[in-house]
């Protein structure tokens, strides 16, 4: 594996997404409606994306608020956008469902990555709520060959990165253990001071959509704001 880090950065349009590649992203993570914590984008909105930067694009499919999939005829929505998706080019998406349980809906799950003909994927901030991340890690990865997540979207904790340094850094420390081999993408409340550990305990992926936006999420993406990540990665 390289040593140089990946840095995903939230696009929500082309204007988003130009930028952010000027400044050095190496990914970007589509999503539609930050109020609900990002949705599924139109595929019109992935196709121009698509059309202006030449850098891997993972495609939110998530419908709702929360970390539920919903119900049955939400399932059937996500597979038709999956679907939808996959047909206009698309090849790396992120998703990741709850059961009321707080563990995998592996239901879900399993219907909706059917869709993605083997593609890659990451498993959100879901982890994040889960209530036994080790179970769901290792559910995850008895899904049949290559269905399951090569990446997991991750603060630690609900409360963020600073609440959940502790896991992360225990998390990395697994790496290669049966539930432990995708990549640890560290996002949600990330901040530069964050870096020196989390590189240290050899984390190499990195995920920013506030950060990048020095006007908030009202503003766009600020070339010069991702840039500072990706020296500070460099």
């Amino acid at each position: 594996m390289s040593n140089r880090a990946v840095l995903e950065v939230i696009a929500l349009d082309v204007e988003d997404a130009v930028a952010a590649r000027a400044g050095g992203a190496d990914r970007l993570e589509l999503v539609t409606d930050m109020a609900a914590d990002g949705l599924t984008p139109p595929r019109e909105t992935f196709a121009a994306i698509r059309a202006a930067v030449d850098i891997p694009l993972r495609v939110m499919l998530r419908a709702t608020d929360g970390f539920a999939a919903g119900s049955p005829a939400d399932v059937d929505v996500l597979t038709a956008q999956a679907r939808a998706l996959r047909a206009e080019g698309a090849t790396e998406f992120v998703l990741g469902f709850l059961a009321p349980d707080g563990g995998p809906d592996l239901t879900a799950i399993e219907a909706v990555v059917a869709e993605l003909d083997g593609c890659k994927w990451t498993f959100h901030r879901a982890i994040d709520r889960a209530a036994d991340r080790d179970q769901l890690r290792k559910a995850l990865a008895e899904l049949p060959e290559p269905a399951g997540p090569d990446t997991y979207l991750t603060a630690g904790s609900a409360a963020g990165v600073d609440a959940g340094l502790p896991v992360l850094l225990a998390e990395a420390a697994r790496r290669g253990e049966p539930g432990y081999t995708a990549r640890i993408l560290v996002g949600g409340g990330l901040t530069l001071s964050h870096l020196p550990v989390l590189r240290a305990a050899g984390i190499d992926g990195f995920h920013i959509g506030g950060a990048a936006r020095p006007d908030g999420w009202s503003g766009p993406v600020s070339a010069a704001a991702v840039a500072e990540w990706r020296t500070a990665l460099s």
